[in-house]
């Protein structure tokens, strides 16, 4: 069994709980393992504007109880929260149902989709349209236009060929469109997005995520004969459907769909067109988002509708094991033993998404709301493993599989985001942007959470505290930005709840298949976990994950009468946190020409150190990755306390160092650290709180100066002057910041 889905299984967890009798002596309490995820919207390098949410799973032996509930803002969706996650690159796609297009609008369409979702980062684009005057017949052409580089390079070869010269108007149409971060095969016309089945493009799919079992199933579609012409694991899914519908002949767009995804491992999101369905687009996803924002001129007919499951058994064949599921209407030749096709139980007429008066419709898939907020609020999040049918006009879900936790109606929910939030405005850049927008981030992290009577209040976990509280101890899982959040919170998580407190690299954690007791509370942390409502926010980050975690602790302690005393003392100061950051706002206005003077001075280095200890370490950290991201420049984080052990070799005049001292528990030691660069001839920048003297600092330093608020939740203020560092030295390098090179806002690949 693999893992993580080797720790959700109720006799695994058992063999690990008997093992350690500890953790078995409280299976009569409750049996359980409760994993918390808080998952914040995707981040596009720093903070911006909304935090989210807390996703409780609550698992018990019998069976495992989705509960959702909100640590961030009031939700920005209307509706039931869903599970999700991030994944790079970007999905859009759009079929007008008897909604009159000339070919050039659907293409600018489908243009601007790409276009509102550029932040996310990628380096080749492409889209499919129809070809032909007449697209309702059965094989007509499909243009296949496809380019490395930005959207607007598409843009231009799309200008410059004879796709947009005639006005061929379109009653009913579907184009797919893409954005694409390398993954397998570097970034070629070839390996952009759509992938198409062959040259004829009968099938073609845009796909995020990754396919690991691509070699297993490649390997076995070149023995039948097939050729790749790219080095993508997303050619597989094409090529697959294609030699399923050879050998299914009259099945359903759906069926060929849902036969070749039971083949697949990995997560993906996936959009299909096929000149076999002429008019017809199916989206499904597993792990990775989805949505489909619909337009009608009409009332819609319903705001829940049920999803239909397949009449399917999936079995393993004994032939080809490692094969992934089957279909068993899906008759392919060698190692995939099938029975008759099947017959999934279609969905009457009633189940159906249509409009008022049956007239014309027009549907957006997206993988971000982003791309859809302009054309409609009116939207459906796929869960995983749903297949979305648009045919007719209509809209229809469906599913092979059952699940207790999968709800079976799908939800019409509204977008409350606007389209000023998701542009730059009066800003230079986006990252410009999400450095000043940091103030709503904490803001909306707050707001009805810390009460006047000094206690915390987060939403729908208090139910469940209890049983949380008798957890033995507490698993920070993350990567990059969000597990400097963790490394930020840890001290004050343990000083609160008195439990130890473990952090992992999550690729880490799951390499080593690490040991999960029913005891222990386990946090997923993400900048870019998107869920129905993250998925609409937009990207609070380092700072929203530090206050969503020091709440959560300060919810864990509200009975020990030996921390009230500390407890009131950072109430106090998150009660004052959003005027210290407008506060700071207005100095960082000032402190920018500074900070710019300094970035002009050391842009040219190589490399760059950045020290702190105690609750700033983990700012140092995350200063030095955004400087690495940003500017490539090296950049090292250190902990101050270490300075003797190797990193003090590196440390002389001509060495740029940027040391964090605070007025905290470690100030003394942080001085300590200060006189041992001195002594090596060191310079160093340093970034104090308001509350430290002058003299401590020895006057011959750039001092930059933020407010002095509680310890805990210092590093909030602290790590601006080094987003704005690293903004002036990639800009003064000539860097695009909001498109930093081999990076993605979030991430597929392990």
């Amino acid at each position: 069994m693999p893992f993580p889905e080797k720790i959700m299984d109720p006799e695994y967890r058992e063999r690990r709980s008997v093992s350690n009798p500890q953790t078995f002596r409280d299976s009569s309490v409750f049996s359980l393992l409760v994993t918390v995820l808080i998952l914040v919207p995707f981040l596009m390098k720093f903070g911006s504007t909304l935090s989210q949410l807390v996703v409780l799973w609550l698992l018990k032996p019998e069976k495992r109880l989705k509960v959702h509930s909100s640590i961030g803002p009031a939700p920005v969706v209307k509706g039931k929260i869903q599970s999700g996650f991030s994944k790079m690159c970007g999905i859009f796609a759009y079929l007008n149902f008897l909604t009159p297009r000339k070919r050039s609008e659907v293409i600018d369409i489908l243009l601007k989709g790409l276009h509102r979702m550029e932040y996310r980062g990628y380096d080749s684009a492409g889209l499919a349209v129809d070809a032909e005057m007449d697209n309702t017949k059965t094989g007509s052409k499909v243009s296949l236009l496809k380019k490395v580089g930005k959207v607007s390079v598409l843009e231009d070869f799309i200008k410059g060929s004879q796709v947009c010269d005639d006005d061929i108007v379109y009653k009913t149409h579907c184009g797919i469109a893409h954005t694409r971060w390398a993954t397998h095969g570097s970034p070629k016309d070839v390996n952009s997005h759509p992938q198409r089945s062959n040259s004829q493009n009968e099938f073609l799919v845009v796909h995020n995520g990754i396919i690991t079992n691509y070699r297993e199933v490649k390997e076995y579609l070149m023995k039948k004969g097939y050729e790749f012409e790219s080095e993508t694991d997303t050619e597989v899914i094409v090529k697959l459907i294609q030699h399923i519908a050879n050998k299914c002949e009259g099945a359903s767009f759906r069926q060929l769909v849902e036969a070749t995804i039971q083949h697949l491992e990995g997560a993906f999101a996936l959009a299909f067109k096929s000149n076999r369905f002429p008019g017809q687009l199916v989206a499904t996803r597993r792990g990775s988002p989805l949505l489909i924002g619909i337009k009608t001129t009409g009332r819609l007919s319903t705001n829940h509708f049920p999803v239909f499951f397949s009449k399917a058994r999936r079995f393993i064949s004994s032939e080809y094991a490692n094969e992934s599921y089957v279909e068993p209407s899906v008759v392919i030749e060698t190692g995939f033993k099938t029975s008759t096709p099947i017959r999934g139980r279609e969905a009457p007429s009633e189940a159906a998404f249509q409009i008022f008066d049956y007239k014309e419709a027009e549907y957006f898939v997206a993988s971000d709301a982003s791309a859809i907020i302009e054309h409609t609020k009116q939207v459906i999040f796929l869960e995983d493993d749903d297949v979305a049918v648009i045919e007719n006009g209509s809209l229809s879900i469906h599913r092979v599989k059952r699940g207790d936790e999968i709800p079976q109606i799908r939800e019409v929910q509204n977008l409350t985001l606007e389209l000023q939030q998701i542009m730059m405005g009066d800003f230079k850049t986006f990252m410009q942007k999400e450095i000043y927008e940091q103030p709503d981030s904490v803001v909306n992290t707050m707001r009805g959470r810390i009460l006047d009577d000094c206690t915390v209040v987060l939403g729908g976990i208090k139910d469940y505290l209890l049983d949380i509280k008798r957890c033995r101890r507490l698993i920070l899982v993350a990567c990059g930005t969000s597990y400097h959040s963790a490394l930020a919170c840890r001290q004050i998580m343990e000083e609160l709840t008195e439990l130890p407190v473990v952090l992992e690299l999550a690729s880490d954690f799951l390499d080593r298949e690490t040991p999960i007791f029913r005891d222990d509370v386990c946090f997923f942390i993400s900048q870019s976990g998107e869920t129905a409502d993250t998925l609409n926010a937009l990207r609070p980050a380092y700072t929203s994950q530090i206050l969503s975690l020091v709440m959560f602790a300060l919810t864990m302690s509200d009975d020990r009468i030996s921390m009230r005393k500390r407890r009131e003392d950072i109430i106090n100061g998150l009660r004052q946190l959003p005027g210290y950051i407008l506060n700071l706002i207005r100095e960082v206005l000032k402190l920018d020409g500074e900070v710019l003077e300094i970035a002009k001075k050391i842009y040219k280095e190589r490399s760059l150190l950045i020290m702190g200890r105690g609750y700033n370490f983990a700012t140092c950290l995350e200063g030095a990755l955004k400087i690495k991201e940003l500017s490539y420049m090296h950049c090292e984080g250190i902990m101050s306390g270490e300075l003797k052990h190797g990193p003090l070799a590196m440390v002389d005049k001509n060495r740029s160092i940027v040391m964090v001292i605070c007025s905290d528990n470690v100030y003394n030691k942080s001085l300590n650290a200060l006189e041992q660069v001195l002594a090596r001839d060191g310079d160093p920048i340093i970034i104090a709180d308001s509350d430290v003297p002058e003299n401590d600092l020895k006057g011959r330093h750039s001092v930059l100066r933020v407010p002095k608020t509680v310890d805990c939740i210092q590093n909030v203020l602290t790590v601006i002057p080094l987003q704005l560092l690293s903004y002036h030295v990639a800009e003064l390098k000539e860097l695009n910041v909001d498109r930093p090179r081999n990076l993605a806002k979030s991430v597929t690949v392990e």
